[in-house]
């Protein structure tokens, strides 16, 4: 796990900036949340992997536990895969003619064109039929005209998002930032992001936690949905 650490000045700045308070949410309509887990493919994930983060595998309880929590509680889960398409519409031309050299590009294509193994979600997260799959050719999953998950959410009436994933510092912090300036509620979960490094990871926390979002636990985001599930109804005699 990462070991997190968010300097306190910010802290105590963004409990200025919310009136006094540590979190933002007392409790949740379940029906407009979505959990967004971001790219937790093979080709992050697995050992040797192009890509990889050692420190999604120590996530996956964490991940697996807000999903199968939100999709009890009535919420939504949408899954984000980063995908390489060379047909769209929207060539990515700062990326691939760029930022990287011609020897990344290809093997950024062949490991995240449709179908490709590492392109593939995790065998190890919880996936159900009633989940939600995208994909997304951006770093952000709310570039218009690179995924189709925001009409997706707004459909269903979505209003507040809880983001896990990889990179937090790249797709993970990029969805976040644009949806929240497009009026989403954020929940950015500490300990159920990965970046390379604890100081890519903590740099990130702090800008979610100053502007962007409420940065929670899985342990207090998990308290948060269990207040928030609709009750029970008592079974009849």
């Amino acid at each position: 796990m990462h070991k997190i650490d968010i300097p306190q000045a910010i802290l105590d700045r963004a409990r200025i900036l919310r009136g006094g308070r540590e979190h933002l949410f007392d409790k949740l309509d379940m029906s407009k949340v979505a959990h967004v887990i971001v790219d937790l493919q093979n080709g992050f994930v697995a050992e040797g992997a192009p890509v990889e983060v050692p420190y999604t595998r120590d996530m996956m309880d964490e991940v697996n536990a807000i999903s199968a929590a939100v999709r009890a509680a009535g919420g939504t889960n949408a899954f984000l895969r980063f995908t390489h398409d060379a047909d769209e519409k929207l060539q990515w031309r700062s990326l691939h003619s760029t930022m990287m050299s011609p020897e990344a590009v290809a093997r950024n294509k062949a490991a995240f064109t449709r179908g490709a193994a590492m392109w593939e979600l995790s065998p190890a997260l919880d996936v159900a039929e009633t989940d939600l799959i995208f994909d997304k050719t951006r770093f952000s999953g709310f570039i218009p005209g690179t995924c189709d998950m925001h009409e997706a959410l707004q459909a269903r009436g979505i209003e507040t998002l809880i983001i896990t994933g990889t990179l937090t510092n790249c797709c993970c912090e990029s969805s976040a930032r644009d949806a929240m300036q497009m009026g989403y509620d954020i929940i950015f979960v500490s300990d159920a992001n990965a970046a390379l490094t604890d100081a890519e990871h903590n740099a990130t926390l702090a800008s979610m936690a100053a502007l962007f979002a409420d940065v929670m636990s899985t342990r207090d985001v998990l308290a948060l949905i269990d207040t928030s599930a609709p009750a029970k109804l008592p079974l009849a005699s």
